[in-house]
């Protein structure tokens, strides 16, 4: 397998947390690429037809792509019960990746955008469904990612070290206190260390 990437991506993350908690970091071939919405690599395209990463090749079938496709399929390819939890994974890996597509589109909007043509409303509506995302997670879900380890908790802790990486300045961790203590010990686990972005 072969699995098309870029360091700072936080679906690409995810992946990586994956392939590192379950040991299987080894079976997949990294190709790190450069690509932005205006600016998409043709790899990737070659594998997504969509340009966006993370793309997964694979010698039994197409390429697979969107980081929850990809999560899912290396959970059942190498039995790891990652989604054990069933629906409850995926709805708390839906709202994490929630997270992460506004947390990009914020990025995009500061740093693909010329500045005259910014929208400081836009900006503020995508912050404004990351600050929901985190006051739901830690006012219904701290139960489920205090369980064992599964997507979901894997998917949260990327999304939320994207924020921090790209938009510190949006402070979800003010009146997210239960969130941020979670957060704060899960990100200190050898495949969140790991998968650590380079700096800005």
């Amino acid at each position: 397998m072969r699995l098309h990437y870029a360091p700072t991506s936080p679906f690409v993350r995810k992946v990586m947390v994956l392939l590192h908690e379950t040991g299987h970091l080894d079976q997949v071939e990294l190709l790190e690429v450069h690509t932005t919405p205006l600016a998409p690599s043709a790899d990737v395209r070659a594998s997504n037809p969509l340009a966006k990463i993370p793309a997964l090749e694979r010698s039994d079938g197409p390429a697979l792509y969107d980081s929850r496709v990809i999560c899912a399929y290396l959970d059942e390819r190498f039995e790891t019960g990652l989604y054990a939890a069933g629906w409850d994974s995926r709805v708390l890996e839906a709202t994490a990746d929630g997270i992460m597509d506004a947390a990009v589109l914020m990025a995009y909007e500061r740093r693909l955008r010329p500045e005259a043509q910014q929208s400081n409303d836009w900006y503020e509506a995508q912050r404004g469904k990351v600050l929901g995302a985190c006051a739901a997670l830690n006012a219904r879900w701290m139960s489920h990612l205090r369980a064992p380890l599964d997507m979901g908790q894997i998917a949260t802790a990327c999304a939320l070290a994207y924020v921090d990486f790209r938009h510190p300045e949006a402070d979800w961790r003010k009146g997210n206190e239960t969130l941020a203590d979670w957060y704060s010990e899960f990100e200190s686990r050898p495949s969140m260390q790991a998968t650590r972005p380079p700096a800005a």
